[in-house]
């Protein structure tokens, strides 16, 4: 016969004290709200890749395997930097592109065309190419091979390692609801974890092979929507279902 101490009997989500509850919703909301943003910052880079609004598989690959067939600068100009020159613009450095983009038409022409439309940005702010300097042009006209796999190990072990922080405490605070079965729980804790090894590794494979780009999109929705689930129903059991007045008990416990 199992016994839990009465002292211990607060330990889930409907009963938690206030102020742990305080402490769990403030944590919760900031994070929710945190990744929104990064669902809105993928949006707005990886999303305008391919020229068109909202991420697809050929965004995907324009980020990680490279658009082989165009430079990064007509990828650019065509995509997320489409609204910072006129067509007209935008057109003329594309043709130059294309042709190479000799030096002798960059001081004839480009030079002074860059300096109008787009060295306000690329001059002035840190870890964007200086157009002021044609070497930095000139590397970023040549065919598009997507992410370099320096890039990649640099944003990888970041995402690795702040984002799993991030599904530990979500899980965390999951833990402790009431009335989910235990294999459901088990399976929601680890998902966020399993998708998102399972996105981190799509983008080293879409480096080496484009087909492997849907894996991106899946490991993107799968720990969403298993992060979604434990954040809703934490916030339920701790302000909707604690308002029926029922004692639950040990939520760990309950689950051995």
């Amino acid at each position: 016969m199992k016994f839990t101490p009465s002292n211990m009997t607060w330990l889930n989500l409907p009963n938690m004290p206030l102020p742990v509850k305080t402490l769990f919703t403030g944590y919760l909301l900031v994070v929710g709200i945190g990744l929104l943003m990064a669902g809105l910052q993928i949006m707005m880079t990886h999303g305008m890749a391919d020229g068109e609004i909202g991420l697809s598989k050929n965004d995907i690959v324009y980020s990680y395997y490279g658009d082989r067939s165009h430079s990064t600068l007509e990828s650019k100009l065509n995509g997320s930097m489409k609204a910072n020159a006129p067509d007209a613009v935008r057109a003329d450095i594309i043709k130059w592109v294309r042709k190479g983009a000799p030096k002798k038409d960059w001081d004839a022409h480009f030079k002074k065309v860059f300096e109008k439309h787009c060295v306000a940005c690329h001059s002035n702010i840190p870890n964007i190419p200086n157009f002021k300097n044609f070497e930095e042009v000139q590397k970023l006209a040549a065919t598009s091979d997507g992410a370099s796999f320096q890039s990649l190990t640099r944003i990888s072990h970041i995402h690795l390692f702040g984002i799993s922080f991030i599904f530990f405490f979500i899980s965390l605070i999951f833990s402790f609801a009431v009335g989910i079965p235990k294999k459901l729980k088990v399976i929601a804790i680890a998902f966020p974890f399993g998708f998102l090894i399972l996105d981190i590794l799509s983008w080293w494979l879409t480096k080496l092979n484009p087909s492997f780009a849907y894996l991106t999109i899946i490991g993107g929705i799968g720990y969403s929507l298993a992060s979604t689930f434990m954040w809703v129903t934490s916030i339920y059991q701790m302000f909707i279902l604690s308002k029926n007045g029922k004692v639950y008990g040990n939520a760990w416990e309950q689950d051995l």
